[in-house]
């Protein structure tokens, strides 16, 4: 039936509006579009009311009569559309509220989308104002130069790295085979680790080399340190286990043990070139490589390894440059200094966690068919800084975990004295990769990781006080940007000036 034109009245007086759910322009009257809109929106209206309170009905009318669907379409926009019509009908929150914002249904691919546009428009003048100001600055030698040479004792040190994994080897075949004492076997294990941290150090501190060449090589060294004691501790508690099975003794249900222990040349060599810092002898394993993937991944490695040079070369190098010390100029100019270093000194960090912990561990991990490949997970969305050293570094985590926490927490040591102990030596670790390059032993890198101590626990106040993610992830993202690195920059290069000018007055 068609819709009349006027507005009936139901048993209890009240009004009952009818209108076609879908209309039709005719005669120019209404475009599809506008129609179509138009009428979604009163369609809102109704279904911002309960089920039970249906003030609106619709009663199609399938009509090929064009004047009839005119006539059609102007009654439903005199009755559905009426002002009596309520346009408020529920609570209902801004799109961005902060009790909106974060759910998973509200989109902001726009606002993402006029982020994008903004950074680019903003990153564009400064590289054309940067080239105007200092020209080109990428030299022909920045992938390699003759002076590169003086790097070759480092290199030979690299390659003697091997020598230590191949030791330990050694000592746990002869502990497995119990031709040595048990504390004979941990005092050699604690020889060759030590040896394999001091060796690089040595080297590097009695060698004119640059500091690209001694960070990689500390970096190394100090992956094989790692590696070398989970390679220890498990081996350990392996045997601990072995031995008690032996005696018959009863272990508790909850230990979950895959493989036995074996002492096997094959897992240490994969293990020591595996994405990983944790050693079991056999770990989950992918079917097949493929192939193509790993291109295509190496030639974005490729890509980004060239901007961050670019951006190192091209902007981080002139602003260090033209900076005086943070601590002993002015206060206004170094605040300016930091803040101007604090966005290319951003973008260089995230180039390289994308370039090594995505790109690179997963490349590694699909070479040697490396199922677990949680390398980090969304630190970007840490509320606090102890969410931000759980999530962005996995594979020290993990290790942290289960050779340095947990070993404290059995051996009685209070949960807080050992997140302090785990600090200490991660800072420790932070200043032997930067500090020996260097030849600087200011411990500013072992002081902005401890620093971080009483920022985990501010962060941790403000996330229990608030109860809203926004407020931790902003003041992490203000302490990472802004007060840790860019300082730490400005702080090494000019004690590494300040060494190289004693150095050439002497």
């Amino acid at each position: 039936m068609a819709i009349s034109d006027e507005p009936q009245l139901l048993r209890n007086g009240s009004i009952l509006l009818r209108r076609r759910p879908s209309a039709t322009s005719v005669n120019g009257l209404f475009d599809s579009s506008s129609t179509v809109e138009g009428e979604s929106s009163g369609e809102e209206l109704v279904k911002d009311s309960s089920s039970s309170d249906d003030s609106v009905s619709g009663d199609q009318n399938i009509d090929g009569n064009p004047d009839q669907n005119r006539v059609n379409d102007i009654s439903a926009i005199q009755f559905t559309y009426r002002p009596s019509v309520p346009a408020h009908r529920r609570i209902k929150e801004s799109p961005l509220s902060s009790d909106n914002i974060f759910r998973q249904l509200q989109s902001h691919a726009g606002l993402f989308n006029l982020c994008i546009v903004v950074l680019v428009a903003v990153n564009s003048r400064l590289i054309i104002e940067n080239i105007m100001k200092y020209g080109w600055l990428i030299k022909t030698g920045f992938w390699f130069s003759s002076k590169s040479l003086r790097d070759w004792p480092l290199f030979m040190c690299c390659l003697s790295l091997a020598i230590f994994p191949l030791a330990a080897f050694i000592v746990e075949k002869l502990a497995q085979q119990k031709c040595i004492y048990e504390p004979i076997a941990v005092l050699l294990h604690i020889i060759i680790s030590a040896t394999a941290i001091l060796y690089p150090v040595l080297v590097i501190l009695r060698s004119d080399s640059a500091f690209v060449s001694g960070v990689t090589l500390m970096l190394l060294s100090c992956i094989v340190w790692l590696k070398l004691v989970s390679y220890a501790h498990t081996n350990y508690d392996l045997r601990a286990l072995a031995n008690s099975i032996e005696k018959g003794e009863a272990l508790p249900s909850t230990l979950n043990i895959d493989y036995p222990y074996d002492v096997s040349f094959k897992s240490l060599t994969y293990f020591m070139v595996a994405p990983t810092l944790c050693y079991q002898p056999r770990y989950p394993r992918t079917p097949f490589i493929r192939k193509g993937w790993v291109l295509r991944q190496f030639i974005k490695l490729i890509i980004f390894t060239g901007v961050m040079g670019f951006i190192i070369e091209q902007y981080i190098n002139p602003i260090v440059q033209n900076s005086q010390h943070p601590f002993k100029g002015n206060l206004l100019y170094a605040i300016e200094r930091v803040l101007k270093l604090s966005i290319p000194n951003l973008y260089v960090w995230l180039c390289m966690f994308y370039c090594f912990f995505h790109l690179w561990l997963n490349i590694l991990a699909e070479l040697l068919r490396f199922g677990d490949r949680e390398f980090y997970k969304d630190w970007w969305n840490a509320r606090t800084l102890e969410e931000y050293w759980r999530m962005w570094n996995m594979p020290v985590h993990k290790w942290m975990i289960r050779h340095l926490y947990f070993p404290c927490l059995r051996s009685g040591i209070p949960k807080g004295a050992a997140v302090l102990i785990a600090f200490m030596v991660s800072a420790l670790f932070h200043e032997l990769c930067i500090a020996v390059p260097c030849h600087i032993f200011k411990l500013w890198a072992f002081s902005g990781i401890m620093f971080q101590v009483p920022l985990v626990l501010i962060t941790n106040y403000l996330q229990n006080k608030f109860s809203n993610s926004m407020v931790g992830n902003m003041f992490f993202w203000f302490t990472f940007c802004i007060l840790g690195q860019p300082m730490c920059v400005l702080l090494y290069y000019h004690d590494l000036m300040n060494r190289k000018s004693k150095l050439d007055q002497s």
